[in-house]
Order: C-alpha cells, then sequence, then structure tokens
C-alpha cells in the first residue's frame, strides 16, 4: 500500500492541497492517517477516489453529491463519462487512474478510443506526450513507485515503435539528418521516441541512438553519417552547472551541427548559450521548427 503526501496528491489529481483540505473537513472525502507530527498520509484508495471525483466535479457534480457515492458508483459515473468526452484532462486523469491500478486493459481502451476520435498523431500530442511529461515529473517527485513508472513506460513504448516502424524509410538522399540521443546517465526515452516519430513522418532522417549515449560515440557517428542536427533529452535528476556544462561540451564538440535540447530538466538551464544550442519548449514549438527544416 502507498503512501502520499497531501503534495503528492495535488500533483496527481491536480486538485489544491487547500481545496483537497476544504473538501476533507466539510465532506468527509478522504480520512488521511496522520504521523506522530500530524501530517496528513494518503493511500492508494484515497487517492484513486480523489482521481474519480476531479474529473467528474469538471464535467459538473457537485461535490455535496458526489461525496454520497460509493468508490464503485463514482467509477461507473467516470467510465460513463470517459466514453462521451473528448476532453484530453479526463483522458490524461483515467491514465493517471490506470497506471496506479496497474491496468493496462483500460490503458489501451482510454488510448485507443482517442487514436479512433481524432488519429493517432494528435493523440500522441494532445494525450500521450503531457501524460508521460506528467510521469516524468511524478518520477522526480516520489509521487509514483517504480514499477508504476515501468509498466506506463513498457506500454507507451510499444506504441510508440509500432507507429515509427509504420512510417515508411526515408530515401530521399538530400533529407535533413537528425541524430537522436540520451546523455550517459539518462534512460527515460519516451520523449525521445515521440519527436522520432514525428520526424520521421515528416520525412527527416533520423538516427536513433537511444539511452546512456557516451559522449565520444557522438564523435564517431558525426564520423560516419553528415548529421546536421542533433536532439537530446534530460528527464533525470541532474544539477543545473552539470546540465549547462553537458550542452557547453556539445556545443563546443559539434560547432557545425545545431542542438535542441528539452525534456523537464531544461527549464533550470539559464543565462545566454551559444547560438548553436536550441531548447524545445513544447511540442507545439518542436513541430513549427520541423516545418522550418
Amino acid at each position: 500500500m502507498a503512501s502520499y503526501s497531501i503534495k503528492d496528491l495535488e500533483e496527481l489529481s491536480g486538485i489544491k492541497a487547500h481545496t483537497i483540505r476544504i473538501w476533507e473537513k466539510r465532506y468527509a472525502i478522504v480520512n488521511p492517517e496522520r504521523t506522530e507530527t500530524n501530517i496528513r498520509l494518503y493511500s492508494d484508495e484515497d487517492l484513486k477516489k480523489l482521481l474519480n471525483i476531479s474529473i467528474l466535479n469538471r464535467h459538473g457534480l457537485k461535490i455535496s453529491r458526489l461525496s454520497k457515492l460509493s468508490p464503485g458508483e463514482l467509477r461507473e459515473k467516470v467510465i460513463h463519462i470517459s466514453r462521451e468526452s473528448s476532453d484530453t484532462a479526463t483522458q490524461i486523469e483515467n491514465l493517471v487512474l490506470s497506471m496506479l491500478e496497474l491496468d493496462e486493459w483500460k490503458f489501451d481502451k482510454i488510448l485507443s478510443d482517442s487514436i479512433m476520435k481524432i488519429g493517432f498523431e494528435d493523440t500522441l500530442v494532445q494525450i500521450m506526450h503531457p501524460f508521460f511529461e506528467k510521469i516524468g515529473l511524478l518520477w522526480q517527485t516520489g509521487s509514483i513507485n517504480p514499477a508504476q513508472e515501468h509498466f506506463v513506460s513498457n506500454l507507451l513504448r510499444q506504441k510508440l515503435i509500432v507507429a515509427i516502424d509504420g512510417q515508411a524509410p526515408v530515401t530521399n538522399p538530400a533529407a535533413p539528418v537528425f541524430i537522436l540521443f540520451l546523455h550517459e546517465k539518462e534512460l527515460h526515452e519516451l520523449g525521445l521516441l515521440f519527436y522520432s516519430y514525428l520526424l520521421k513522418k515528416n520525412e527527416i532522417k533520423v538516427i536513433y541512438l537511444g539511452q546512456a549515449v557516451p559522449f565520444d560515440d557522438l564523435k564517431v557517428i558525426t564520423r560516419i553519417q553528415n548529421a546536421q542536427y542533433f536532439l537530446t533529452s534530460f528527464t533525470t535528476g541532474i544539477s543545473e552547472k552539470d546540465l549547462k556544462e553537458y550542452l557547453i561540451k556539445m556545443s563546443g564538440s559539434f560547432k557545425d551541427q545545431k542542438i535542441f535540447f528539452t525534456g523537464y530538466q531544461v527549464e533550470k538551464v539559464n543565462g545566454d548559450l551559444p547560438g548553436n544550442l536550441v531548447r524545445v519548449t513544447t511540442v507545439k514549438h518542436f513541430r513549427e521548427i520541423i516545418s522550418t527544416i
């Protein structure tokens, strides 16, 4: 049984801690245990209940009414709304629930329904990418355990690889070339796979190196392939100093290439950077970049 702080619940459910406390006091929505120092600790069931209530409350059901429903009744109402709704926040919250419950069928059903409604790429952009960005944040804050993170990461990875394999090979010899990689201590490749899909779909050649690539190997690859661009991502915890030093090293070692970097950790990078370093802030931003290449 997992144990969550009120800050964890805020991160996972999107409900402000202040609101959770009010609901707890006024409606007994959740009943946390308390430590000897009076710190609230919430269970898996508390979290699941709050996620369901968050979905239903956002769709207009009053908290006074929701507080009287059993967990089973809450789930039934959420399932009904999910079938009818194309609201991305609802789909993402349902993905979080399926992660907590390790429910592969539910996870796959949410994504499959979305793909049928809005197509694969829009599902990636509007649902899958925001979801695994949230997973990266929750992983960093310790709000989910490794088993849950591995469960959803592997399911998303499978879908992305199938989508990438479904793209026709880029045969145009004049096509721009991207090298996609993660540094030596970085293992979270979902974001990189997502960008690989977008690049290939736009007929840009991708050399995908994947996780934990030694720096010297990048030099070897550029001697074999005349790539104009690098793309890397930073999710695992890294200090601002180490991150900036790594980027400066990349910039100096590959002066003829443009280096795009993205991921949860890049918010730490402040100040001026060399001109061949480009921070990718959002998926929309990267799509705009692709359109100009």
